[in-house]
C-alpha cells in the first residue's frame, strides 16, 4: 500500500472548523465533534496536520466518506479538484467525450456550450477559492505573533512552521494560478483580511504580478527538488507554476516571457528530476515511485477514498462492459469515457507503430469481428469511439491495489517531460533557449516512448509550432493541460481547428472567443457583489 504522508480526512475535520471563510464558498463542518485552534496548535504534531488540510483540500471533498463535501449545497461528485479540473482541461477538448450526459455538468462542457449556471464550474471555483481559505487560514494561525502567544520555543519546530508557511504560501499562489487561468479573474483575500470578507476582484494581470511576486519571494525557502517528503512541494513546484504562467503571459497579460520560461525550465531539469523509462509506469498505482513526479494529488483506495481524478479517469476509461477492469484492476464504468477521434489521429503514421503512448482500444467484447467506431455520431453509444488504456489501477508489477473500486494511483498535476516541450515551445516561440536541446529534449521523450529506439526521432526541420501542439497531446493526454494548450496556440475558439462535438456538432464548429474563459458562476457572483462576470456570458 502506498504511504499518505498527511492524515487528509482527520484534519480536514479539525480545520473546516475555523477557517475564515466568505458566504461565497458556504464551508461548513460536517462534524460537531471539532476542535479549537488552541488545542490543535498546542503540539507540533498540530502544525503539521494543519497544513495537512491545505494538501487534503486537493484531493478529497469532505471529512467523511467518498460523497461527503465540505461545501454546502455542493455536491462531492461536482466538486473534487482533480476530477473538475480534468473535466475543464480536457473534457472540453478532442481528447475525452463522456458517455453518461445526465451527469450533472458534463453534457454542456464537453459540447462546448456551458452556462455560468453549470454545476461542475461552480464546484471548481468554490473548491479552488477553499484552498486560499485554507490556506489563508493557517497563515493567519501561524503567524510570528501566534506562535510567540502561544509561547513556541523549540528550534526545530520553529523551523518547520516557517518551511510549512512556505509550503501553504505557494499552494495558495497556485490557486490563484488557476483561477487566473479559468476564469480569468478572482476574489482576493489574503490572511490579513476579516472573516466573511468579500475580497476584491483581481483581474489576470493583478492575479499576475501577485502570484509571480509571491513564488518568487518563497521558492528559495522551498526544499531543495527531490529532498522533501513525497507528496509535499519543492522549489520545483514552484518554479513550475512560474514556468506555466511565463508560458501562457501572452494570453494572460500580453506580454512575451519566453526567455524566462526556458529559465524556470532549465532551473527544473537541473533539479534532478528524471524521466520514467517505461512511460505507462507513470500512470500505474505505485506512480509515487517515478522520478519523473514534480507533483501529484495523492490517492489511496483504502484511506483516502475519494472519486477524483484518477479513480474517475480509471473507472471511466474501461470499455463497454465490465470483466476487463480487471486488466487494470478496478470494476470499471462500462465505458463511460472514451476518446474523440482527433486525439487517435495524432497517432497516425509509422512513426507510432511501437509507441507506448498509443493505447487506444478498438475492439468489442463479446465479439471479436466487431471494431469499434472510430467516430462517435451518438455519445450515448458506448461502442462508438476507442477507449483508452493509458492509466491502471495496477503496480508496475502486476498487483491490483486494496480497492475494486478507489484506485491507488495518484494524478501527475506536474512531470518533467511536460517541462521538457515547455523548454522546446518557448525556445521556438523566441525564447533564448538552444535550437540544439529543444530538439534534444523532444527526441529524449520520443526515444522513451519507443522503448530507447531513436525509430521516432525528428529532424530539426520538423520541430515546429504545430509539431509541439501535437506532441503535447501524444504525451500528456488526459492529463489535465490541453484546452491551455489549445487557448494558447489560438485553436479553442474560433474555427481554424475543430473536434467532434465541439460547438455542440458532430463533426465540430467554431465556438465563440469568449468561451477561452470560463463564466464566474451565478451563485458566486451573487455572494459577492464585487465580481462581474466575464465578457460574453
Amino acid at each position: 500500500m502506498k504511504k499518505i504522508n498527511f492524515n487528509f480526512l482527520y484534519i480536514l475535520m479539525l480545520f473546516t472548523a475555523f477557517i475564515s471563510c466568505t458566504d461565497e464558498m458556504n464551508v461548513v463542518s460536517e462534524d460537531d465533534d471539532v476542535v479549537s485552534p488552541e488545542i490543535l496548535f498546542s503540539t507540533p504534531q498540530g502544525y503539521r496536520q494543519a497544513l495537512s488540510g491545505v494538501y487534503g483540500n486537493l484531493c478529497l471533498t469532505g471529512t467523511g466518506d467518498s460523497g461527503s463535501s465540505i461545501l454546502q449545497g455542493i455536491d462531492a461528485g461536482t466538486s473534487n479538484f482533480g476530477r473538475c479540473l480534468w473535466y475543464l482541461q480536457d473534457l472540453t477538448t478532442d481528447e475525452a467525450i463522456w458517455s453518461y450526459e445526465n451527469d450533472a455538468g458534463t453534457r454542456e462542457l464537453q459540447r462546448t456550450i456551458w452556462t455560468p449556471d453549470n454545476p461542475l464550474l461552480l464546484g471548481m471555483f468554490s473548491r479552488t477559492m477553499v484552498e486560499v481559505a485554507l490556506a489563508n487560514s493557517f497563515l493567519y494561525q501561524t503567524s510570528d505573533e501566534k506562535v510567540a502567544q502561544r509561547g513556541v520555543a523549540d528550534a526545530t519546530l520553529l523551523a518547520n512552521i516557517k518551511d510549512y508557511r512556505n509550503e501553504a504560501r505557494a499552494l495558495r499562489a497556485y490557486a490563484y494560478y488557476m483561477m487566473m487561468d479559468l476564469f480569468g479573474k478572482a476574489p482576493f483575500v489574503t490572511e490579513n483580511d476579516p472573516t466573511n470578507f468579500a475580497g476584491p476582484q483581481y483581474d489576470r494581470a493583478q492575479l499576475f504580478t501577485f502570484i509571480e511576486s509571491e513564488l518568487n519571494e518563497v521558492i528559495p525557502n522551498l526544499k531543495a527538488a527531490r529532498t522533501n517528503e513525497y507528496g509535499r512541494i519543492d522549489k520545483a513546484f514552484g518554479q513550475m507554476v512560474l514556468a506555466k504562467m511565463y508560458l501562457n503571459a501572452e494570453v494572460y497579460i500580453q506580454q512575451d516571457r519566453y526567455s524566462d520560461c526556458v529559465a524556470k525550465c532549465s532551473e527544473i531539469i537541473a533539479s534532478g528530476y528524471g524521466l520514467k523509462p517505461n512511460y505507462l509506469d507513470n500512470f500505474k498505482a505505485d506512480n509515487n515511485t517515478s522520478e519523473e513526479m514534480i507533483f501529484t494529488l495523492q490517492s489511496d483506495g483504502s484511506v483516502t477514498q475519494n472519486y477524483g481524478a484518477t479513480t474517475m479517469i480509471i473507472n471511466g476509461q474501461i470499455g463497454d462492459w465490465e470483466s476487463n477492469g480487471s486488466e487494470f484492476g478496478v470494476g470499471g464504468w462500462g465505458g463511460a469515457i472514451r476518446v474523440r477521434k482527433q486525439l487517435v489521429q495524432k497517432f497516425d503514421g509509422g512513426d507510432f507503430d511501437f509507441d507506448a503512448r498509443k493505447t487506444f482500444g478498438t475492439g468489442v467484447a463479446g465479439n471479436d469481428n466487431q471494431q469499434r467506431s472510430i467516430d462517435i455520431s451518438d455519445i450515448s453509444v458506448k461502442t462508438q469511439g476507442y477507449i483508452l488504456n493509458k492509466w491502471s489501477n495496477k503496480t508496475s508489477a502486476g498487483q491490483s491495489g486494496p480497492s475494486t473500486t478507489f484506485v491507488n494511483t495518484d494524478f501527475p498535476l506536474f512531470r518533467l517531460a511536460d517541462v521538457y516541450l515547455m523548454y522546446a515551445e518557448a525556445t521556438l516561440r523566441g525564447g533564448n533557449g538552444t535550437a540544439a536541446q529543444a530538439l534534444a529534449y523532444v527526441n529524449e521523450i520520443r526515444e522513451r516512448a519507443n522503448g530507447g529506439s531513436n525509430v521516432g526521432n525528428i529532424t530539426s526541420g520538423q520541430l515546429t509550432l504545430d509539431f509541439i501542439l501535437d506532441e503535447r497531446a501524444r504525451e500528456l493526454h488526459w492529463e489535465s493541460h490541453r484546452r491551455q494548450d489549445l487557448v494558447r496556440f489560438g485553436k479553442f475558439a474560433g474555427g481554424t481547428y475543430n473536434w467532434a462535438w465541439k460547438g455542440n456538432a458532430a463533426n465540430g464548429i467554431a465556438i465563440s472567443p469568449n468561451l477561452k474563459v470560463f463564466p464566474i458562476p451565478t451563485a458566486s457572483l451573487n455572494a459577492n457583489r464585487n465580481l462581474t462576470q466575464n465578457t460574453g456570458y
